[in-house]
């Protein structure tokens, strides 16, 4: 039935704000952009941001792997995200951590080394 994570959405107030720092976090530019809906592709998955809703650090969440979560945990903290969950080892060789993007929203990092991508269906 559920075939895997595909697409995690996050409410972003001010879209264009979100675009730009989103474009900056994630390196790539967003493949759909529209007033409703802004999407970008990441490692085969979708981030996508949305102008309602209420950001927040509870609910449902993802963690988006990183192959080097010190760097990439500065890089967003270098970007204006805030610290949330500091790099925490969760057992063999998997590393955890997440930041408060500006808006508000959890964002969560996660360095497996036993990720195997090409699983990804």
């Amino acid at each position: 039935m559920i075939l895997g994570l595909r697409t995690v959405i996050y409410p972003t107030p001010d879209l264009a704000a979100g675009k730009r720092w989103y474009t900056e976090a994630l390196g790539v530019a967003p493949y759909f952009d529209a007033p409703f809906y802004v999407g970008f592709a990441v490692g085969g998955f979708e981030l996508g941001l949305v102008p309602d809703g209420i950001p927040g650090t509870s609910g449902p969440q993802a963690l988006w792997g990183v192959a080097g979560i010190e760097v990439a945990y500065a890089a967003l903290l270098e970007l204006g995200a805030s610290p949330l969950e500091p790099i925490t080892a969760v057992g063999e060789g998997i590393r955890v951590a997440a930041v408060t993007d500006p808006f508000g929203n959890r964002l969560g990092l996660i360095e497996n080394p036993g990720f195997d991508p090409s699983r990804v269906r």
